[in-house]
Formats: C-alpha cells, structure tokens, sequence
C-alpha cells in the first residue's frame, strides 16, 4: 500500500485507540461514581461530560490550546518537563479523548443504570465491596452497551478532524490522520489520492459498525445470571 494512504491510516489507529482506551477507563469510573450520586454537583459534573458531544469540534481544539498550550493553563509545566503536546501525535492523542469521551461516558452510563439493582443487592449480602461488585457485577452485565459504545467511539477517534487540526497540525508522517491527509488532498487538487482515501476511510468505519453490531449480538445471547438455571 501506497505510504501516502498507510501512514495516515496507521497514525489514526494508534490515535483513535489510544484515545478510546484513555477515555474508556475515565468514562467507565466517572459512570460508576455518579450514577451512585444524586444532586446539583453531580448533574453539573454529568453536563461538563457531555459537553464535549455538542461543543464544535474547534471550540473544544481552543479550549486544549488554552490548556496544554506553550503558554496553556498547565503547557508552561508540562514543557519544563520536556512534554510539547502542541503540533504532536500525543496532542492529537488528547484532542481525540477530549472528542469521543462523552460516547463512551454516556454510553456506559446508561448500560450501567439499566442493570438490575436485585444483583448487586445480593452481592452486598455475600459480603463484597462496592468495588467488587462493580468489576464483577454490574460491568459484565453492562458489557453490552459498554462495548458498543466503545466501538463506536473508537470509530469516531478514526475520524476526528477540527480538534486535532487545532492542536496536532496537519504535518505528514507526524500529525497527519486519515480525515487530514483527506483534506490535504483535496486541498492540493489530488482528486485521485482524495477518493481513495475516502474509500478506505468509509469501508473502515462500516467494518467497525459491523463489528460493534456482531458483539452486541453475541453480548446479548450470553447467558444472564437469573437465567443461568435455564
């Protein structure tokens, strides 16, 4: 395969797969904690959440520019520490977090309140932790719509564009994705190179669709606890 389509196609996937495993285990810890909790705080807490999933793509790029810029609310600390987030695959890493965060958070936080509250009460009574009877209880049986929202979010990571132009630049073979690398070629008149890319990306995403439909599928003919007797 041509460098031109491999390397932007490689550097979305680390992107988009960084980005999802980061964003995943903050989604699925702030799901847990807020679902437990009722009041203004934690509705406050929920909205900042999903802001992101309304906010432009560029509004959230500026807001990281103000954040992890050279001269950002923390850029200044993390650049005497030998970390430039700016015009790097790591900044386009955090811009990705920040964008598909919110499907994963909302995501796992719906699959996580639709479980029935009779388990976890019954693990209680055995005498296990909060802890435990989320990693053993309420997560497996949110898996489901864990899943699908993951998949999706990571399809979403492959194909983020205004934040990470903000923050990572558009430079081949370093902050160059897939959405990028098809702007640049339909900027440059390569109509060619443009469809390809194009092609690629669309087949990409619908094996993702596929694939996250064929989990949920399998996820749901697993065997329930109440069922396990059947």
């Amino acid at each position: 395969m041509d460098t031109s389509i491999l390397q932007p196609l490689l550097l979305s996937v680390r992107i988009a797969g960084l980005a999802t495993i980061f964003s995943s285990l903050l989604a699925l810890l702030l799901a847990w904690v807020l679902m437990r909790r009722r009041g203004p705080f934690s509705k406050i807490i929920d909205a900042l959440c999903t802001l992101p999933l309304v906010l432009p793509p560029t509004v959230i790029g500026y807001y990281l520019i103000l954040l992890i810029g050279r001269n950002g609310l923390i850029g200044s600390e993390l650049a005497e520490l030998g970390i430039h987030l700016i015009f790097s695959w790591q900044g386009a890493v955090c811009a990705a977090t920040v964008v598909i965060f919110p499907l994963i958070y909302k995501s796992a936080r719906a699959a996580l309140e639709q479980v029935d509250p009779v388990y976890a009460n019954a693990a209680r009574t055995l005498g296990a932790g909060e802890c435990r009877i989320f990693l053993t209880v309420s997560l497996p049986l949110a898996s489901k719509g864990i899943i699908a929202g993951i998949i999706l979010s990571f399809t979403r990571g492959m194909g983020e564009f205004g934040a990470t132009l903000m923050v990572a630049g558009n430079i081949p073979g370093k902050t160059q994705t897939l959405s990028l690398a098809i702007y640049a070629a339909f900027q440059a008149g390569d109509d060619m190179l443009a469809t390809r890319l194009v092609i690629i990306s669309s087949l990409l995403c619908v094996a993702l669709l596929l694939l996250a439909e064929g989990i949920v599928a399998l996820a749901g003919r697993r065997k329930r606890p109440g069922n396990a007797g059947n």
